[in-house]
């Protein structure tokens, strides 16, 4: 049962620690880096996020430009 619960664990940490890297990578520290990024993908916006930029208008429309790549 331990074995379970350490192997259960650790595969949450992989995938939370995956979702944040891809998702810390969409941000940026400026809104110019941000708009050239949402040009790339299709997006005409930027928004805020915690005080950094990121593409798009939202983060909806951010992943739905994502997909289509």
């Amino acid at each position: 049962m331990h074995r379970f619960a350490l192997f259960a664990l650790l595969g949450t940490s992989l995938l939370y620690s995956g979702w944040a890297q891809a998702h810390r990578k969409g941000m940026y520290e400026n809104e110019a880096e941000a708009m050239s990024r949402a040009v790339e993908i299709g997006c005409s916006t930027v928004h805020q996020n915690n005080g950094r930029w990121m593409p798009c208008s939202d983060e909806r429309e951010l992943h739905q430009q994502m997909r289509k790549q």
